[in-house]
């Protein structure tokens, strides 16, 4: 393919589609080398303009066309690589089309394709088009009608979307089954299943009395392991309820888990297709994350009936129309199911660890995209993640009962339609009677924005004066930024660590309160509170108020009182970051100048007082006592030296770990008393400390004692949290002990697909200094494939994306090791290639040196022969 002729997508050329379609009725007779896909379509043209049917369309082999009864000749239609077009095609006609596909050699998992010995689809966003020729955007919506043919023996389970309405059995030993879906859907969240699966049913009565059968389907031998996910699915449907009025609107509500998933779900309408690590779960094969995990995709996936499936997007502009309604959603979800601070602080970690890094690098995009080549590049941690942001900014300013009235009117005026976000803020403010035009830019400009706060005290006038100013760095075909509305949650604490009362200066009224969000929009802005009688410290951007990056005057003293008294606990946490931060970027510092890395032993006695305080969750101090990432610490530095932080942080740990060692060995006692293993919230804290206390005495040196209370845990483990806890810190000691681990558990998990998942990664991120050695071994191990996805994240994607260290180590092995792996995937699955090609674009924050390194291993992917869009368009934007 020559990329010179590589044409982007853009939005500002959008174009209503020329047809529209009112109903696709599909005929499939299931072959894994040869299946029949017999089309009908009702369609319509949608203008006055007479012009030619265009059909999308990729690796189909046509049979036969006809229009209205009447089979045309190949004069009269026109059947490209991607396309089928005829020309002068009436204003009404019922078009069939009869075509031939090929699943069982369709490694790049779009469109129908074989799972383990089971037909299964992924149609988002483009993969209707490898099925049947179809116009294949998202504002073409139909009804469907849908009849699958197998043969009964290998396929006993046939399902699509909507209700089933007929079945039976044909002479030859085939049976069928006939699906009707009555809601008009694009052909993204079309799906068809077909396999011999085991069945997990469950029932929910929704609040108007309708009885909805729930299956999950599975591969035999894993029934075992759906209890936690049909769980989730009826607790979700429940919470939609209770917090939305949203009601489930049809019989039947099917999941089916698959092993080969390019993604981690698809919200497909009543058909809900799952990697299969994201429904399979017991104590023994999963940790408490992966629970977590299960019930926030279980629910995100079933919220999408609302906010993705009745009500769609118009264009693949607007994709965070649904990912970042819905990503608010399943938080706000998670957030009741289990501890909400917490759960808000996982949030923000991924954010900052994903999201901000991706809005300063090459590939920063707002959250609505102006272009694209592959849409499929698009599904990122900007419309997903800061698309969530946004979201929850906008019922930040509006209030819970004034964001609920904007979502009713929203499905109001839009049930049944493919929408745009701009509908979709509008519905808010007139439900609101609210202007929030300012806001709208969140959606069009990238870039997180940068804020600095000042303040000072006035004791004889009682007035605190808070300055912001807020500046967004150029990014990509963006030079000029706006100053944004910024949604600014303050809140002042007065020596005694009480919260004390904001009053704006001018303001009228005696409503006291102590918790304050500020409509900050200006570059510069200034605000007075008034009445404040003692001298305060401020709690800024409190529970991360908005998707910033907060510049401040905190003194350490400053930082140390927030990380003991601020009743916010995200601002508690992130004080606790902060601090850390700075005192290791110091230690880096000295180490650099040819100094020594001394530990301060005064953030240890900070955390001291935290571990005493008895009135904190579990959970929550876990999250208190771990140390910011890598990651976290080098984003901060003008040129990234990922192995000075990673020895620094190693220091720093150990430092806590010697002074607080009675602490830490008491917490991690008290936690193996806990009872029988439970996935539910405070079980999973409590276990979340004990490993936390547990990865503190792992790092003190020449005391076997501790050493052996990491091996003892892995071997005495009755669940695989505490078992992967200890196999991870083993992972990183080089010795007989880690060898040990490593065989026992992949003795006892080999025939296990997902937990050899683990077994991969904790190789992949191990600080071992020959982990790349390892990993490039693991290439050959029997488990690991190339062509199933979760592989390829765990093994490859681990070590690039969560082994800085390792990945950016001189000579940069890591950085030919990840090209190569890349080059070779393009050729098999391109969308998961261009998926973990991200960290090479990291080039600018590194030395010279590193820089050209991964340069050139860019310029090497480009130069590839055959180059998919996807991996084209990465690597390309990576570049320059």
């Amino acid at each position: 393919m020559k990329k010179a002729q590589v044409k982007a997508t853009k939005l500002e050329d959008y174009v209503s589609p020329a047809f529209l379609v009112d109903h696709v009725d599909l005929t499939f007779f299931l072959k894994p080398e040869a299946t029949k896909v017999h089309s009908k379509l009702k369609i319509r043209q949608n203008s006055d303009c007479k012009q030619s049917l265009f059909l999308d369309g990729d690796a189909l082999r046509l049979d036969t066309v006809v229009i209205d009864g009447r089979v045309l000749g190949q004069d009269e239609y026109e059947c490209g690589e991607f396309s089928l077009s005829i020309p002068d095609f009436p204003s009404e006609a019922i078009l069939e089309i009869v075509t031939f596909i090929d699943p069982v050699h369709n490694t790049k998992l779009e469109g129908l394709y074989l799972s383990s010995g089971n037909f299964c689809t992924q149609c988002e966003a483009e993969g209707f088009r490898r099925i049947t020729y179809y116009p294949d955007r998202p504002d073409v919506m139909a009804t469907y009608t849908v009849t699958v043919h197998a043969d009964q023996d290998s396929y006993p389970v046939l399902l699509s979307n909507g209700n089933l309405i007929d079945q039976g059995v044909e002479e030859d030993g085939s049976h069928w089954a006939k699906w009707d879906d009555p809601f008009p859907k694009p052909s993204y969240l079309f799906a068809l299943v077909a396999g011999d699966l085991a069945c997990c049913e469950d029932s929910f009565k929704t609040r108007s009395g309708q009885d909805v059968t729930l299956k999950i389907f599975v591969e035999h031998g894993n029934e075992d392991k759906c209890a936690y996910a049909m769980d989730s699915l009826i607790r979700s449907m429940k919470w939609d309820e209770e917090r939305f009025g949203l009601e489930y609107d049809l019989d039947i509500f099917n999941i089916v888990a698959v092993s080969d998933f390019n993604m981690g779900a698809m919200e497909n309408k009543s058909l809900n297709i799952f990697n299969s690590k994201c429904i399979l779960a017991s104590p023994d094969t999963a940790t408490d994350f992966e629970f977590e995990r299960i019930e926030a995709i279980v629910a995100h996936e079933y919220f999408h009936n609302w906010t993705g499936n009745r009500v769609t997007c118009r264009d693949w502009f607007q994709l965070s129309l649904k990912e970042g309604l819905t990503v608010y959603r399943d938080q706000e979800f998670s957030a009741d199911m289990r501890s909400a601070p917490v759960k808000r602080i996982q949030d923000v970690r991924t954010l900052r660890a994903r999201q901000f890094p991706e809005d300063a690098g090459p590939l920063s995009h707002p959250i609505r995209p102006e272009s694209y080549i592959e849409i499929n590049n698009f599904y990122t941690s900007t419309v997903y993640e800061k698309g969530g942001e946004v979201i929850r900014m906008m019922a930040e300013l509006l209030g819970k009962d004034g964001f609920r009235k904007g979502l009713d009117l929203y499905f109001e005026r839009h049930d049944n339609q493919a929408v745009t976000c701009d509908d979709f803020v509008a519905a808010m403010e007139d439900a609101n009677g609210a202007n929030l035009k300012h806001f709208r830019l969140w959606y069009s400009q990238a870039g997180t924005p940068e804020v600095e706060a000042n303040w000072s005290y006035d004791a004889q006038e009682k007035t605190f004066t808070l300055t912001l100013d807020q500046f967004t760095a150029p990014t990509p075909g963006q030079d000029v930024k706006q100053p944004l509305l910024i949604p600014f949650t303050v809140g002042l604490i007065g020596q005694n660590g009480a919260a004390l009362p904001l009053k704006l200066e001018g303001e009228n009224g005696d409503k006291q309160t102590t918790k304050r969000t500020l409509q900050f929009d200006q570059d510069h802005q200034i605000f007075t509170f008034v009445d404040v009688n003692e001298l305060p410290v401020p709690s800024l951007n409190r529970n991360f108020s908005a998707p910033i990056k907060l510049s401040t005057k905190y003194t350490t003293g400053d930082l140390a009182f927030l990380m003991g008294h601020d009743k916010d606990a995200f601002s508690r946490w992130d004080a606790a970051q902060t601090y850390a931060s700075r005192l290791m970027l110091k230690m880096v510092k000295s180490v650099q100048e040819g100094g020594v890395a001394e530990f301060d032993s005064q953030y240890a006695d900070i955390l001291a007082i935290n571990i005493a305080d008895k009135s904190l969750d579990p959970a929550f101090l876990a999250q208190m006592l771990g140390l910011p990432s890598i990651d976290y610490v080098t984003e901060q530095m003008e040129v990234a030296d990922f192995a000075a932080v990673e020895k620094v942080r190693s220091v720093f740990k150990a430092g806590i770990a010697k002074a607080l060692y009675g602490q830490f060995k008491e917490l991690y006692l008290a936690g193996k008393e806990a009872a029988a293993y439970s996935p539910d919230s405070d079980s999973a804290g409590r276990r979340a400390l004990c490993n936390t206390a547990l990865g503190y005495l792992s790092v003190i040196e020449n005391d076997p004692a501790c050493l052996k209370l990491v091996v003892d845990q892995f071997e005495a483990a009755d669940n695989m949290t505490d078992r992967m806890a200890a196999l991870s810190l083993l992972a990183d000691i080089p010795g007989e002990e880690r060898e040990k681990a490593l065989k026992a558990f992949e003795s006892r998990y080999a025939d296990n697909t997902l937990v050899m998942d683990k077994w991969f990664a904790v190789q992949a991120t191990s600080t071992i200094s020959n982990a790349l050695e390892e990993v490039k071994k693991l290439l050959t191990h029997s488990a690991f494939s190339y062509k199933n996805p979760n592989k390829v994240r765990a093994l490859i994607g681990a070590f690039s994306g969560a082994n800085p260290a390792r990945f950016h180590a001189e000579g940069g092995e890591g950085y030919r090791f990840l090209a190569d792996s890349i080059i070779h995937l393009n050729g098999i699955n391109p969308q998961v290639a261009s998926k973990i090609l991200a960290p090479l674009g990291s080039w600018r924050r590194m030395n010279a040196t590193h820089q050209k390194m991964m340069k050139a291993e860019l310029q090497r992917i480009l130069d590839t022969e055959d180059l998919s869009n996807d991996v084209y368009e990465i690597a390309s934007k990576s570049l320059v």
